[in-house]
């Protein structure tokens, strides 16, 4: 079972899969081993089906990582009483979709409750301080496949996530001077860029950076 496949940790050793399904409580239902070099993706449906048949489900509804999400396992589970909830990379998405997303216009306040509609355009808020979070929704239909795509703003975690950026970016600009250490580090390495044939590093531009953190904010 041991094989050499995608570790999440960048280990270089051998490992095993396992897959496990957990109900709303965080309770086990159900796990299965695979190799460590099989493709996680069509292990899904297998293992929903076998929950499906011993817990005689009427309705289920499956949350994954991106990973999972393949347009077949989102297929599937868009039928009978299935349905699904997982995460989408806005970098990822098709170019009307990123700029729909991205648009500072056209959104909502995630209120519990609230009737009201107000469309917030993101330009207009005091970014440093607000702490509401904000969304927007549309469906589209793709490949045969319906869905809703969500995204949502935190100005709070926008902040959280350029404090985080800024500190990265202090620390590459202390070890541009010693290029051989950059080299080790996954971290500086996504900052920092270099040029093997006039032996220069630099850090690279740190409103490209901030700005890609505060754009992936949304998912």
């Amino acid at each position: 079972m041991k094989q050499y496949g995608l570790s999440k940790e960048n280990r270089p050793n051998p490992i095993v899969q396992m897959g496990l399904f957990m109900d709303g409580s965080g309770l086990p239902l159900a796990f299965v081993i695979h190799p460590g070099n099989q493709n996680e993706q069509p292990t899904l449906k297998p293992l929903e089906k076998r929950i499906l048949k011993d817990f005689q489900l009427s309705k289920f509804v499956v949350c994954t990582d991106p990973g999972l999400s393949s347009h077949e396992n989102r297929l599937y589970n868009s039928m009978g009483n299935r349905a699904f909830v997982t995460t989408q990379s806005i970098k990822k998405l098709k170019k009307h979709l990123k700029e729909w997303a991205l648009d500072p216009a056209g959104w909502k306040i995630a209120r519990t409750n609230s009737k009201s509609r107000q469309l917030i355009h993101l330009d207009d808020l005091a970014l440093e301080t607000d702490t509401q979070v904000y969304y927007k929704e549309r469906w589209i239909n793709e490949n045969g496949l319906e869905q809703k795509l969500i995204v949502t703003f935190s100005p709070k975690h926008k902040r959280y996530q350029a404090g985080i950026r800024e500190k990265q970016i202090e620390r590459a600009q202390r070890k541009v001077a010693h290029p051989s250490r950059i080299e080790k580090n996954r971290q500086i390495l996504r900052i920092v860029s270099s040029n093997p044939l006039m032996s220069q590093v630099r850090v690279k531009s740190p409103e490209k950076v901030v700005t890609q953190s505060i754009n992936d904010v949304g998912k």
